[in-house]
């Protein structure tokens, strides 16, 4: 038994009465967005809303990813996020000289896989988009990241994530659970994405959910795993490492949720050894060394570190330290169940194609 885990669920269930008070605020504030008391704004633009109704991770990065893959040669687009845990304030749009203090982990990690997208951040995204729109002439689409809940601006296509390990469905308001926004605020949104399934869901689990998601009629619903692609060095994506039976792994990262990382390791190496670090942890020389140390302890032949894309773009600066070790980044991407990637990306795209034939017949 996990103590601690059962000892936090108690003491959240004791903070319920604090749940409702911010359920009846969050559902005030939603009537009175939908009675128009609170003006929402629309752009004339394609704007792509990536979102969740809950606290913690649901896949956001790897669906914007995802999205700049399948539209980012077809029309000019940018990213717009708040820049959590960024180390600055305000607007700010990446440039060659951009760092993740600057404008967070994920923004950082679209600025360097993507270095054809324009990336910005701004925590008030009712005033960053104007800014963008004048900084990126000839703009087409925005893609903002993690910004269901944020209602100012009227997104012409919702996305909404919801982990299967915990639907918000199941779910119940912060702090006693992790709802930040009222069930019913999915009604919104165009796609459902159920991520982080078991790669062999069956049909009859997918049945299951979609009972109790209950789509509406306009909207679509897809399951997605995640998908580990091949290990590359830190400083020369072209170094790929492909792991086997025979690899022990030293893994560092700080991130919120590893268990599904070292689940895939303790199933593709000979054996693991972990250093955890905290959600967004700024590394420093020392954690460097102890790194280092750690690796040098294992005796095996074939033995690498590995790290996530999201902590990568924090370890940047330290190249020179870095450089001589085998130091491996390994990415992940959603992978559709059920052979609806195909669809997904149709959707996508047909809500950009009809923006502009309806823009155009006018």
């Amino acid at each position: 038994m996990n103590f601690n885990t059962i000892f936090l669920k108690s003491f959240r269930v004791l903070l319920l009465p604090f749940a409702i008070i911010y359920g009846w605020i969050v559902a005030i504030r939603n009537w009175l967005y939908n009675i128009k008391y609170f003006k929402s704004i629309d752009f004339n633009l394609p704007i792509i809303c990536v979102g969740n109704l809950s606290l913690g991770g649901t896949g956001k990065s790897p669906m914007v990813e995802h999205l700049l893959s399948i539209i980012s040669e077809q029309y000019k687009i940018a990213t717009l996020s708040r820049g959590y845990k960024r180390k600055s304030k305000g607007y700010a749009l990446a440039n060659i000289s951009t760092t993740a203090l600057e404008i967070g982990d994920e923004p950082m990690q679209f600025h360097i896989k993507y270095p054809h997208v324009s990336v910005a951040v701004g925590e008030r995204r009712i005033e960053a988009i104007p800014q963008l729109i004048q900084d990126v002439p000839n703009l087409q689409a925005i893609i903002l990241d993690d910004a269901f809940q944020h209602r100012e601006i009227i997104a012409g296509f919702n996305i909404l994530l919801t982990d299967f390990n915990n639907l918000y469905t199941d779910d119940i308001f912060f702090p006693t659970g992790d709802l930040r926004d009222e069930k019913k605020s999915a009604k919104r949104a165009d796609i459902i994405v159920i991520t982080k399934c078991p790669t062999h869901l069956t049909e009859e689990e997918k049945l299951e959910i979609e009972e109790k998601i209950k789509p509406l009629p306009h909207q679509h619903l897809f399951f997605t795993a995640i998908a580990y692609e091949t290990p590359y060095h830190i400083y020369n994506p072209n170094d790929q490492w492909i792991l086997n039976g025979n690899d022990e792994v030293l893994l560092f990262c700080g991130i919120a949720n590893p268990l599904p990382l070292k689940a895939y390791l303790h199933e593709h190496t000979h054996t693991y050894y972990q250093i955890s670090y905290s959600d967004h942890h700024i590394f420093s020389i020392e954690d460097l060394n102890e790194i280092k140390e750690k690796f040098e302890q294992i005796k095996a032949k074939r033995k690498l570190i590995i790290t996530t894309e999201k902590d990568a773009v924090r370890l940047v600066k330290y190249a020179n330290e870095l450089v001589d070790i085998p130091l491996y980044v390994l990415p992940i991407t959603p992978h559709f169940l059920f052979n609806e990637e195909p669809v997904f990306n149709q959707l996508v795209n047909n809500y950009i194609d009809q923006f502009y034939k309806n823009s155009n017949e006018k």
